[in-house]
Protein backbone atom coordinates (compact mmCIF):
# COMPACT_ATOMS: atom_id res chain seq x y z
CA UNK A 1 0.00 0.00 0.00
CA UNK A 2 2.84 2.42 0.83
CA UNK A 3 4.51 1.80 -2.53
CA UNK A 4 1.29 2.69 -4.41
CA UNK A 5 0.83 5.88 -2.40
CA UNK A 6 4.43 6.88 -3.16
CA UNK A 7 3.94 6.47 -6.90
CA UNK A 8 0.73 8.46 -6.74
CA UNK A 9 2.56 11.33 -5.04
CA UNK A 10 5.31 11.25 -7.70
CA UNK A 11 2.74 11.11 -10.51
CA UNK A 12 0.76 14.02 -9.03
CA UNK A 13 3.92 16.11 -8.62
CA UNK A 14 5.02 15.47 -12.21
CA UNK A 15 1.54 16.23 -13.56
CA UNK A 16 1.34 19.48 -11.59
CA UNK A 17 4.82 20.63 -12.64
CA UNK A 18 4.04 19.87 -16.32
CA UNK A 19 0.78 21.81 -16.10
CA UNK A 20 2.49 24.80 -14.48
CA UNK A 21 5.29 24.72 -17.06
CA UNK A 22 2.87 24.52 -20.00
CA UNK A 23 0.65 27.24 -18.56
CA UNK A 24 3.64 29.59 -18.29
CA UNK A 25 3.92 29.74 -22.08
CA UNK A 26 1.87 31.32 -24.84
CA UNK A 27 1.59 31.24 -28.63
CA UNK A 28 2.13 33.85 -31.33
CA UNK A 29 0.07 32.93 -34.38
CA UNK A 30 -1.30 34.63 -37.43
CA UNK A 31 -2.11 34.78 -41.09
CA UNK A 32 -0.06 36.21 -43.94
CA UNK A 33 -2.17 37.79 -46.68
CA UNK A 34 -1.38 39.50 -49.97
CA UNK A 35 -2.46 43.03 -50.90
CA UNK A 36 -5.94 41.76 -51.87
CA UNK A 37 -6.40 39.90 -48.57
CA UNK A 38 -5.87 36.36 -49.88
CA UNK A 39 -3.81 33.97 -47.67
CA UNK A 40 -0.21 33.42 -48.82
CA UNK A 41 1.07 29.84 -48.76
CA UNK A 42 4.79 29.28 -48.07
CA UNK A 43 5.65 32.78 -46.86
CA UNK A 44 8.63 33.04 -44.52
CA UNK A 45 7.80 34.46 -41.10
CA UNK A 46 10.52 35.69 -38.74
CA UNK A 47 9.86 36.33 -35.05
CA UNK A 48 12.14 37.65 -32.34
CA UNK A 49 11.83 38.96 -28.83
CA UNK A 50 11.45 42.74 -28.95
CA UNK A 51 14.83 43.05 -27.21
CA UNK A 52 16.35 41.30 -30.27
CA UNK A 53 16.88 37.85 -28.76
CA UNK A 54 15.35 34.48 -29.68
CA UNK A 55 15.08 34.82 -33.47
CA UNK A 56 12.98 32.05 -34.99
CA UNK A 57 11.59 31.41 -38.46
CA UNK A 58 8.77 29.34 -39.90
CA UNK A 59 6.66 29.21 -43.06
CA UNK A 60 2.95 29.57 -43.56
CA UNK A 61 0.81 26.49 -44.10
CA UNK A 62 -1.76 25.79 -46.84
CA UNK A 63 -4.12 28.33 -45.25
CA UNK A 64 -1.52 31.09 -44.92
CA UNK A 65 -1.28 30.48 -41.14
CA UNK A 66 1.82 30.38 -38.97
CA UNK A 67 2.45 29.46 -35.34
CA UNK A 68 5.21 30.09 -32.81
CA UNK A 69 4.09 27.96 -29.86
CA UNK A 70 5.53 27.70 -26.35
CA UNK A 71 6.86 31.26 -26.03
CA UNK A 72 7.58 32.80 -22.63
CA UNK A 73 5.40 35.74 -21.60
CA UNK A 74 6.83 38.86 -23.22
CA UNK A 75 6.95 41.19 -26.21
CA UNK A 76 7.79 40.01 -29.73
CA UNK A 77 8.37 41.45 -33.21
CA UNK A 78 7.27 39.60 -36.34
CA UNK A 79 7.54 40.05 -40.12
CA UNK A 80 6.65 38.02 -43.21
CA UNK A 81 8.44 37.86 -46.56
CA UNK A 82 8.24 36.12 -49.89
CA UNK A 83 10.70 36.35 -52.73
CA UNK A 84 9.32 39.70 -53.95
CA UNK A 85 7.22 41.12 -51.10
CA UNK A 86 7.41 41.81 -47.39
CA UNK A 87 5.14 42.95 -44.61
CA UNK A 88 6.00 45.76 -42.26
CA UNK A 89 7.45 44.68 -38.91
CA UNK A 90 4.83 44.36 -36.19
CA UNK A 91 6.55 45.42 -32.98
CA UNK A 92 5.88 44.70 -29.32
CA UNK A 93 3.16 42.08 -29.76
CA UNK A 94 2.32 40.83 -26.28
CA UNK A 95 2.34 37.08 -25.69
CA UNK A 96 0.64 36.19 -22.41
CA UNK A 97 0.91 32.95 -20.49
CA UNK A 98 -1.74 30.43 -21.45
CA UNK A 99 -3.01 32.61 -24.35
CA UNK A 100 -2.64 32.87 -28.11
CA UNK A 101 -1.83 36.25 -29.67
CA UNK A 102 -3.10 36.52 -33.27
CA UNK A 103 -1.80 38.92 -35.91
CA UNK A 104 -2.40 39.46 -39.62
CA UNK A 105 0.63 40.36 -41.73
CA UNK A 106 -0.10 42.00 -45.09
CA UNK A 107 2.53 41.69 -47.82
CA UNK A 108 2.78 45.08 -49.51
CA UNK A 109 6.38 46.28 -49.70
CA UNK A 110 8.42 45.10 -52.66
CA UNK A 111 11.72 43.46 -51.88
CA UNK A 112 14.74 44.54 -53.99
CA UNK A 113 16.32 41.75 -55.94
CA UNK A 114 20.06 41.20 -55.89
CA UNK A 115 21.53 40.32 -59.25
Amino acid sequence: MKRTAGWLVVFAALTLSAAVWAYGLGTLAGTVVDASGKPVVGASVVMQASAGALPYATTTNSHGRFFFPRLPHGYYDVRATTRYRASAWRHNLTVRTGKQTDVTLRLTESVKQHR
